[in-house]
């Protein structure tokens, strides 16, 4: 009797996922349990050894997450693996302090503060960022093929490669009969969280996957950029974008840069020792973490407000701008006389 090839494939893949899901679990329990016991507020509780496995847990469910992902591992697992990492996050690199007093320390000038300490790891992250953009678009501009391996599918819908200038229009006003602006948006905002969180997450593997990950997110908006620009609608396009997208794209760009820190100190940690170095690397970037989550709010407000009441292009690229102004002056002034005074 015959077998079919298709269904050997299926079994191959659901044997494969049942291996890596087998393999695996016991860590992912075992963090889940220490992290729930933690929330509830029972430290004492918790053993000398628990507490001693928990950043490497951590670590561990983070990289599960990333192969996860490449590996196309069921939707169920992938929601429960993104949520675990969410929460562990929170555990090992959030605050210490009262709420009331962390957010006085950290809008006054810890924030901004912790952005401008890792500088550099600033400037490698863009500069990946900008050459994975410009490499989307030089791809699709070389063959439109590769159009649709770089941008994922639940982001392309009617814009793709062949599309009229009118269709593509359309979905920038929110009136094509596809998912719609608002659809897109929201699976953009999406998309830019997780990336984030996984870019910041990933940085203990010495920045290599942080920097890999960037580049392929940028390389998506490049394949756009192009696509908008054949149609003649770049402007409107990177107008519709600028509104969310200026506070979005900061918020990535200091994620990755925020886990580069990381492993970076972790590589070259200097005269210190690794784990002193990595310390004081991972407290800095959390706080730049936090901030990230902030810059996410903010950008989904933008989206769902700042978009629909101003359809125009010039009010569009108008707000756009003034937040990566707002940005900018925040973190390269705001808390720099303390910075001073205290020297």
């Amino acid at each position: 009797m015959a077998v079919d090839p298709a269904s050997g494939a299926l079994e191959q893949a659901a044997l494969h996922s049942d291996r890596f899901r087998l393999e695996r679990e016991p860590d992912w329990k075992r963090l889940e349990s220490i992290v729930t016991r933690l929330e509830k507020g029972q430290l004492r509780k918790l053993s000398d050894e628990d507490l001693l496995a928990l950043p490497v847990l951590y670590r561990t469910v983070a990289s599960s997450l990333s192969i996860a992902r490449e590996i196309s591992l069921d939707a169920a697992t992938l929601a429960y693996l993104e949520a675990l990492v969410q929460r562990a996050w929170f555990v090992v690199y959030g605050p210490r302090s009262s709420l009331g007093s962390w957010l006085r320390n950290f809008l006054g000038g810890g924030w901004s503060a912790s952005v401008r300490g890792i500088g550099l790891d600033i400037a490698i992250a863009l500069a990946v960022m900008v050459a994975g953009a410009l490499a989307g678009w030089m791809l699709v501009a070389g063959d439109p093929g590769w159009y649709h391996t770089i941008v994922p599918g639940q982001l392309a819908d009617a814009r793709a490669p062949g599309a009229s200038r009118e269709v593509l229009q359309a979905t920038l006003d929110g009136t094509s009969s596809g998912t719609g602006l608002s659809a897109f948006a929201a699976q953009l905002f999406s998309n830019n969280a997780q990336v984030s969180i996984l870019a910041f997450a990933l940085g203990f593997a010495f920045g290599v996957p942080t920097l890999m990950l960037l580049v392929h997110n940028t390389a998506g908006l490049g394949a756009m950029l192009w696509l908008f620009n054949e149609a003649g609608l770049l402007f409107e396009f990177s107008a519709w974008l600028s509104v969310h997208g200026t506070t979005e794209l900061f918020a990535i760009l200091l994620a990755g840069a925020a886990g580069l820190h990381v492993g970076r100190s972790m590589a070259f940690p200097g005269d210190r020792g690794v784990l002193e170095a990595a310390g004081e690397a991972g407290r800095r970037a959390a706080q730049v973490m936090a901030g990230v989550i902030v810059m996410l709010v903010v950008a989904a407000l933008l989206e769902g407000f700042a978009r629909q009441l101003i359809p125009g292009s010039d009010g569009r690229l108008i707000i756009g701008g003034f937040m990566l102004a707002f940005w900018l002056a925040y973190f390269l002034a705001f808390g720099r006389r303390d910075e001073e005074d205290s020297v």
